[in-house]
């Protein structure tokens, strides 16, 4: 290993503050194997051998009654997309939560429902109990990109009862995720209120990333944001090989896998058993869980 990225990695052991030395070994060394074998560590120190998935059915806000009935192994219910008013948020919360009963009812972005309530946080936080009170068990992201001061918004979720799934990157890229990391590694109580990380663009980003540095992004929010317990993966937008992979990188948790699968394919090909074949043959251990991270067995 080279010397640089050592003295870099032992300084993130010993919690101590990086140097632009340690940034460019950490961001553009060639060691990955090195970084990944050291996200190993750091994942397994804090999960052992345990991978979690979540089985997801989508379903569009815009029209939130799906056309055949939810069940199977839907783990989560998502609502995707924008509403038109808070009203309307309410409304499709109920209406699928009623169609879906036991199956936990995820959906929306952070931003979009603060936008809706004119960025005011009392409103905001109103509307955030009548979406529990509806039905709504975790607002699904919250993009650190957009956040200035994050204690008001840990203060809004922490006061109306609510939850994040997944903490984003937003639309950050390059340089800005690595200042962002560390932004968001020195945030109190963000670990409370948000599940996961999930340090991978939900977009392409033009130019497009690389597999080499997809797996090094993971393997970086793994080692410096200690504050929140996940690192999750997108098994739908990042694929089946890269989700594999960053497993071994210092993810430890499996967005987004398909809840349905044609029925011509059998069992043995189905997104249940081929996510846990990969999480398997990682040397992980599977664990099925819901849309409240809560483990199920099947």
């Amino acid at each position: 290993m080279h010397d640089d990225l050592t003295a870099a990695l032992d300084k993130i052991e010993a919690g101590a503050v990086l140097e632009d030395r340690d940034w460019q070994a950490l961001t553009g060394g060639r060691d990955l194997i090195a970084l990944g074998m050291a996200a190993d560590t750091a994942r397994r120190r804090r999960h052992a051998d345990r991978t979690t998935f979540v089985q997801v059915v989508s379903v569009s806000v815009s029209a939130p009654v799906p056309a055949d009935p939810i069940g199977g192994d839907a783990g989560e219910v998502r609502l995707a997309g924008r509403p038109a008013t808070a009203e309307a948020a309410v409304a499709a919360v109920r209406t699928l939560a009623d169609r879906a009963p036991g199956v936990p009812v995820t959906g929306f972005a952070y931003g979009d429902l603060d936008a809706l309530c004119g960025h005011d946080p009392v409103r905001l936080g109103d509307l955030l109990v009548d979406l529990r009170e509806a039905g709504l068990a975790q607002v699904a992201s919250l993009a650190a990109d957009a956040l200035v001061d994050p204690e008001p918004v840990v203060g809004v979720l922490r006061g109306s009862g609510s939850a994040v799934s997944s903490l984003t990157f937003g639309e950050a890229v390059g340089s800005d995720v690595w200042r962002l990391m560390q932004r968001v590694k020195s945030w109190d109580g963000i670990g409370g209120i948000c599940r996961a990380l999930a340090p991978l663009p939900s977009a392409e980003p033009s130019p497009p990333t690389t597999g080499y540095s997809d797996l090094r992004q993971v393997a970086l929010a793994r080692l410096l944001v200690d504050n929140i317990d996940s690192i999750q993966v997108d098994w739908s937008r990042h694929g089946p090989k890269l989700a594999q992979v960053a497993l071994t990188f210092g993810a430890d948790d499996v967005d987004a896998v398909p809840a349905v699968a044609s029925h011509d394919q059998g069992w043995r090909r189905s997104p249940r058993e081929e996510i846990r074949r990969n999480i398997t043959a990682a040397g992980f251990r599977p664990v099925p869980r819901n849309g409240r991270f809560e483990a199920v067995e099947p």
